[in-house]
């Protein structure tokens, strides 16, 4: 407990910059609604059967709403689930269309310059996805091929710097989302879908023939997912980063995980067997917002 009381201590100083005309939560207090994006990025967040918004990351949002509850005694606080896509996850912040976004947003250097974020929730690489039948199996191989990442994302920062140092000429073309890149990938209008591998082995294992893909390439990079919110915001962060800390210090945060990446989930009762990594679980020991650079 005294590592996790420095750590709030340490994340409550990081934040920085000038609150807002409105801040967070003077807004919540006057709407009694806390506003979540959701982005279909199974299993983090997605639209379930029933459309709710279901995933990892959604259930540790509607866990951190519960502490906003209780720390601005409204009980009947509702949540609003605001459909976002790669692009407009940012926008949505800043317009104060969302005070939350519950995902698979990688936090690093860059963005923390723009975007307030809590500890990280899941660590995640970069691989690629490729038709079983394509012959693919390295990134060597994609030289002049037709490979399509999902627009907004820091992966098409990543192919464009892996085209130009290792001069594979390959032709690089963005979708809206990482369901249209796995359909054109699937549709063969593309032969390459690099992406966090995470999201690869979800999409894989709902598709109507998972067999026929494969995920391969050794790792292009280490992405650190947060919940990310306004940036210059203190009162609110000091909430979020100290109901995630109680997730970790309750142990929550681990059933949360394994109910997420352990055991079948919706809607196919696909199940992904992704214990939980090395590098998450030594993160949680000593918490920090400041990672990915």
């Amino acid at each position: 407990m005294k590592h996790l009381t420095s750590a709030l201590t340490v994340i409550g100083l990081l934040a920085c910059g000038h609150a807002a005309a409105e801040d967070t939560l003077a807004k919540i207090r006057r709407t009694e609604t806390l506003q979540i994006g959701v982005r279909e990025t199974p299993p983090f967040a997605f639209t379930d059967a029933n459309k709710q918004a279901s995933g990892y990351a959604v259930e540790l949002c509607q866990r951190i709403a519960d502490g906003i509850r209780k720390e601005l005694k409204l009980p009947g606080m509702k949540i609003q689930y605001v459909p976002i896509d790669s692009v407009t996850r940012f926008s949505a912040l800043v317009e104060n269309k969302i005070d939350l976004e519950c995902g698979s947003t990688t936090n690093n250097a860059e963005r923390r310059q723009k975007y307030g974020f809590t500890i990280p929730h899941f660590f995640s690489s970069v691989k690629a996805l490729v038709r079983t039948d394509s012959g693919i199996r390295s990134w060597g191989q994609m030289r002049e091929k037709t490979v399509v990442t999902t627009r907004g994302t820091t992966t098409v920062q990543l192919l464009n710097s892996k085209n130009d140092i290792s001069a594979l000429r390959m032709k690089l073309t963005e979708s809206a989302s990482d369901q249209e890149s796995f359909r054109m990938v699937e549709e063969k209008k593309a032969d390459v879908f690099p992406m966090d591998d995470v999201l690869l082995y979800s999409l894989k294992a709902e598709s109507k023939n998972p067999a026929d893909f494969q995920i391969i390439g050794e790792p292009l990079s280490v992405e650190p997912y947060s919940i990310m919110f306004r940036k210059g915001d203190p009162a609110f962060k000091k909430i979020v980063d100290a109901e995630m800390l109680k997730l970790v210090h309750d142990g929550d945060i681990y059933k949360i995980y394994d109910r997420w990446f352990m055991k079948p989930i919706p809607p196919k009762n696909a199940n992904l067997k992704m214990p939980m990594s090395f590098l998450l679980r030594d993160s949680l020991r000593f918490p920090s917002d400041q990672l990915g650079d």
